[in-house]
């Protein structure tokens, strides 16, 4: 329902300033659920939607754990780590490197001081700790998320920080796929052009239902670029990347050959 209020309209029926109101809009304040209840009573939100929202204001008014590392964490990268946090499933395709939610820290380590090397050694340990504490929403006793992931098998191929970290690394990703949430395909460089080669590198995030059966966020779609990321939840755009990981996903190894690949490769980059 679009209420067709102007920002100004908006301020003065809320009384509060028009720098508030962006501040909401932008995601740099949090709201009471109060608040909440104002805003959608002068937007005419419907009584279930009003509820919903409020419900989600009480969630998420705590701060979350990586706001004390806001100081290391990348200029708007929080917003991703708050869906990640509330995400209740990814579907995650990787064409170069592994998932965070998927690195070992020596591995993290490597991939961070490479990209950022006017960072200090403290600083490059703090966005490390960020990347493995990321991990814990698998491990998590109530509600782990459900993970999917499709590897391409260059990213076993490229030894990140030499062969013993490689080899290291894709053990762990052996592991992690023991996990009863977690499965970890790879699609050979054998089977030629799928989707993922023109697709990129992506992870698709849905969000938990409330009581009404209906998502708590919509569904989003993340592609992390060089100089920016992108958000994408649009109907057409999240249904054509659904498209795309079901056809990456068919392109791959089953999750047992999938192993069996992972650790031949771990097996070759073992030295004594």
């Amino acid at each position: 329902m679009q209420s067709r209020l102007t920002v100004r309209s908006a301020a003065s029926k809320l009384e509060w300033s028009e720098a508030k109101i962006w501040r909401i809009e932008t995601g740099q304040t949090s709201l009471r659920s109060l608040d909440v209840e104002t805003m959608c009573k002068i937007y005419g939100a419907p009584a279930d939607l009003t509820q919903a929202l409020m419900g989600l204001a009480k969630e998420t008014k705590g701060r979350g754990w990586w706001h004390a590392y806001g100081d290391v964490i990348p200029e708007g990268f929080d917003l991703y780590i708050g869906l990640e946090e509330a995400a209740s499933h990814l579907a995650w395709y990787q064409s170069e490197l592994v998932p965070g939610l998927l690195q070992t820290a020596d591995y993290a380590h490597t991939l961070i001081s490479a990209d950022n090397p006017g960072l200090t050694e403290g600083e490059i340990e703090r966005r490390v700790h960020v990347r493995i504490a990321r991990q814990a929403l698998l491990a998590r006793v109530t509600d782990p998320a459900v993970l999917r992931v499709v590897l391409s098998e260059s990213v076993l191929r490229r030894p990140i920080g030499g062969e013993n970290l490689m080899a290291r690394q894709l053990t762990h990703l052996v592991e992690v796929g023991e996990l009863p949430n977690v499965t970890i395909r790879v699609v050979p460089f054998s089977h030629g052009l799928h989707p993922g080669v023109m697709s990129g590198s992506f992870v698709t995030l849905r969000f938990p239902a409330n009581s009404n059966g209906k998502e708590i966020e919509p569904p989003t779609v993340y592609v992390d670029g060089f100089t920016g990321a992108l958000y994408l939840d649009k109907e057409g755009e999240i249904e054509r990347y659904d498209v795309a990981f079901g056809a990456i996903w068919d392109a791959a190894l089953d999750e047992r050959e999938s192993k069996n690949l992972i650790s031949q490769i771990a097996g070759s980059y073992e030295h004594d």
